[in-house]
């Protein structure tokens, strides 16, 4: 893993339209996360880093700022390759020089609260406009003005413990919503374990996802 900001290798110039995920999240990203966006994620840090996995598996490099307490030891049960992540715990006065060097450089750049929180909609639409020509794409783990794609995780529910408290935690049941602009505009819901029982994300049964769903709508 990078422990600091690095160089990507030569070979992370953009060569598609999009990046991959994780089949167990097609559903809620259909066609990957498309190049030259930028995507809010609220209520998971857990799926933020899920969504890196594919694509650093298959070769994309990430940056995660504004972050430092992002949990390594999770990102690697989810499934991301970190080798090819750096960290940018803390990016420092000069925020928009920091991100725009990473929007240049890195395929995913993960944007946390402690950098959002000071972005105003007038540097948010000029970073949108650089994650555009440079074909990147933008995860912010909260609100981000005019993002392309809204992500929400709701309704955590822990599995594994019996109705007395007994047992061991096994994994979480979650209902995450996509909504966007465009191609995305039409709202999707999936029912997710996010960890699973391996660490890892999976979907849930189509009846499960009925079930979660109207609990939490």
């Amino acid at each position: 893993m990078a422990a600091q900001l690095g160089q990507p290798s030569p070979d992370t110039a953009p060569s598609a339209c999009s990046l991959p995920v994780a089949p167990a999240l097609a559903g809620l990203v259909p066609g990957g996360l498309r190049r030259g966006s930028t995507m809010s994620v609220a209520g998971s840090t857990a799926l933020v880093l899920a969504l890196l996995a594919e694509a650093t598996r298959e070769g994309s490099w990430a940056a995660i700022a504004g972050m430092p307490d992002v949990g390594v030891v999770a990102a690697a049960e989810l499934g991301v390759d970190l080798d090819r992540v750096a960290l940018v715990p803390e990016p420092g006065v000069e925020v928009t020089a920091v991100l725009s060097a990473l929007i240049d450089g890195f395929d995913l750049v993960v944007l946390g609260s402690a950098v959002i929180r000071d972005i105003q909609p007038q540097l948010a639409r000029r970073l949108a406009g650089r994650v555009r020509n440079r074909g990147a794409v933008v995860l912010a783990t909260g609100p981000w003005p005019g993002a392309d794609l809204e992500l929400r995780v709701a309704n955590p529910r822990w599995r594994g413990l019996t109705d007395d408290g007994f047992g061991r935690l096994e994994f979480r049941d979650v209902v995450a919503t996509g909504c966007g602009r465009g191609a995305a505009a039409r709202r999707r819901t999936v029912a997710l374990r996010l960890p699973g029982r391996s660490g890892g994300i999976s979907a849930v049964e189509a009846s499960v996802c009925r079930g979660l769903s109207e609990v939490a709508g």
